[in-house]
């Protein structure tokens, strides 16, 4: 999966969902997708900017969970991947991530 896969990914996603009044960041080494969700719509990008969440993983990581391959929270204990900030706010991830 590529990173403007997953952006897009997220981007369809972000779209069908309310927005989630924060702004969170996926991390992933060299390329970083974007959502803020504090308007009165989700807005995605591949800005680096400063997020009320972070999640740091590689592209394969996102890629397993989001197929349903790989749990998330198996994914954080074998440090696959790592959550900074409002965990609430990566607790309310799973209608982006999953589908």
């Amino acid at each position: 999966m590529t990173i403007q896969e997953v952006t897009e990914k997220i981007r369809e996603q972000a779209g069908r969902i309310d927005p989630f009044g924060a702004r969170l960041k996926f991390d992933f080494g060299e390329d970083i997708v974007y959502l803020d969700g504090t308007g009165n719509e989700n807005i995605v990008s591949n800005e680096d900017n400063e997020a009320d969440c972070v999640i740091t993983t590689t592209l394969d990581t996102f890629d397993k969970i989001s197929s349903g391959k790989l749990n998330p929270m198996m994914a954080m204990m074998t440090k696959k991947i790592r959550i900074k900030g409002d965990m609430g706010v990566a607790m309310r991830l799973q209608s982006l991530i999953k589908g």
